[in-house]
């Protein structure tokens, strides 16, 4: 390491990891700040501007951008002909470039940031120095990350001076993620503040941070780890906050997104209990407890060791109701002090703290192998004006509100999603069936109270008359769904036979 080109915006380690290639007799070359940092630290250093012999310029923007500095680093070690052009022009070869960039991202995140700020803060030297390092990397190493610094001083005690060619790839590797990371921060930040961000373009930046690792996936034999969303779509159950409890399993994380998403869609206290993604009870109640207790009561098997959603920072009574049941996860936008000492002596039971959930349309993905599938969030709620009664009967008022609460169940439920339920709590659900009729049946062997004078709630239309035979047999008293069966007559004829109401709404909430 003969010469190392420093320019840092991230001065982490800087001094150390710099007196550390001192000591293997490389000269330092830095800019700004950088070689401030580490002068005043009795460095030795030759500015940039002295290598170049030409001045920085147009406020710093124009340090490094110079054939001097890219000659260096992209002159190859191994060419005669590039050996003998670089000593023509006078260009001293450069081992190492420990460059990071201007910080972006930090800009972006304050809220009363600039788009002049913003544009300042776009690095152009550095990912040209950085890329030019990383395509030469079989001669030139390059560090972006100040987490490195120590490793590599080691590799360089050992090996004399020198990195292995495999350090050196894998140090180009890193640093190629990390400009194609800054450009897509940059890309997205620009898109969205021009307006220029198409919804699905030709081709999609989706940009994860890792938030966790993972002893493993659904199973032990699968490899996983949480990744938090960042820039367009950002935010949602990746931002809460553990009080206690183990660390977060993948299936725990997929059931507190699913059982969150429902509680967050009704604006009265809301209890959601969810095991493997469906919601095995929900109920609205003026307390907490009394809607704790009926969302356990709807399937008290199904509710031992599930995921407990709830819309409203938790009391201390309700805790200690919920104490007394074993569950994986209790998430809420918050928990009073009486709640956290209800759980203190259950240490193993995860208390999340997370914002409510306010799905408004992003988009959401999902992976298939080789691809991704992209769509807006099911954002659609209810919407009165849509629905149209097709039975001879028409709702009661007290039918039309269980209606509604079992519709908004039953869009949080795997299709096939049938849903029996009163105004206030489900009563039976039948989830992921593979015949609607079955989902039907499912729902009523469920039940722990009488189905009879329920209503029922369906996530997509009914293509037999065999689901209404199923509920009317029941009791049920009347039906949600979205119509738009070519057998729909033969359906509204069913429902008459058995005098209920059957309401269309005309969309449909699949989810697979």
């Amino acid at each position: 390491m003969k010469r190392v080109l420093l320019s840092v915006s991230d001065k982490t380690g800087l001094v150390e990891f710099a007196r550390g290639l001192a000591e293997f007799g490389a000269h330092l070359l830095s800019t700004g700040g950088t070689a401030r940092a580490l002068r005043e630290a009795g460095l030795d250093i030759v500015d940039v501007s002295e290598f170049t012999g030409f001045p920085e310029m147009l406020d710093g923007r124009v340090k490094t951008l110079h054939p001097k500095v890219h000659g260096g680093i992209l002159g190859r070690r191994d060419l005669p002909s590039h050996r003998e052009q670089m000593v023509v022009h006078g260009i001293e070869p450069i081992d190492m470039v420990v460059v990071n960039l201007y910080p972006f991202e930090k800009t972006i995140a304050n809220p009363n940031a600039s788009l002049e700020d913003a544009i300042e803060n776009i690095d152009i030297g550095g990912p040209a120095m950085i890329r030019s390092a990383a395509k030469n990397h079989a001669d030139v190493a390059v560090v972006v990350d100040p987490a490195d610094y120590p490793a590599l001083l080691d590799e360089l005690k050992s090996g004399g001076g020198k990195l292995s060619p495999e350090t050196r790839r894998q140090l180009a590797a890193k640093a190629y993620a990390h400009t194609a990371w800054y450009d897509g921060r940059i890309a997205d930040y620009l898109s969205n503040k021009f307006g220029v961000a198409e919804k699905f373009p030709d081709r999609k930046i989706i940009q994860l941070e890792r938030a966790q690792s993972m002893r493993y996936g659904e199973n032990p034999h699968q490899a996983a780890a949480f990744y938090r969303l960042v820039g367009e779509g950002s935010g949602g159950i990746a931002t809460a906050h553990q009080l206690q409890g183990k660390e977060l399993s993948f299936n725990n994380i997929v059931d507190m997104a699913a059982a969150y998403e429902l509680a967050c869609e009704f604006g009265e206290p809301c209890v959601a209990i969810i095991k493997h993604t469906n919601p095995c009870g929900v109920a609205v109640d003026n307390f907490l407890l009394d809607a704790y207790v009926t969302a356990r009561d709807c399937d008290p098997v199904s509710a031992f060791g599930g995921v407990i959603a709830i819309n409203r920072v938790l009391d201390e009574t309700a805790a200690k109701e919920i104490a007394k049941l074993f569950v994986e996860v209790v998430v809420a936008p918050g928990f009073d002090e009486g709640a956290k000492a209800a759980f203190a002596l259950k240490k193993n039971v995860r208390l999340i703290e997370s914002p409510l959930l306010k799905i408004t349309g992003g988009l959401t993905a999902k992976f298939v192998p080789g691809g991704a599938l992209l769509q807006d969030q099911d954002a659609l709620t209810l919407d009165e004006k849509l629905l149209k009664v097709v039975s001879k009967r028409q709702p009661t008022g007290e039918e039309m509100k269980a209606m509604r609460f079992a519709w908004t169940v039953a869009k949080h439920v795997k299709s096939n999603a049938i849903v029996y339920a009163d105004s206030r709590s489900t009563i039976g659900v039948g989830a992921g069936q593979m015949s609607r009729v079955d989902s039907a049946r499912v729902a009523v062997e469920k039940a722990t109270r009488p189905v009879a004078g329920s209503v029922m709630a369906s996530d997509a239309f009914f293509p037999f008359r065999d689901g209404i035979d199923a509920a009317g047999k029941v009791g049920v008293r009347a039906v949600i769904q979205p119509g738009g069966s070519v057998r729909d007559e033969e359906v509204i004829a069913a429902a008459d036979e058995y005098g209920m109401a059957m309401v269309f709404t005309g969309v449909r909430h699949f989810r697979h």
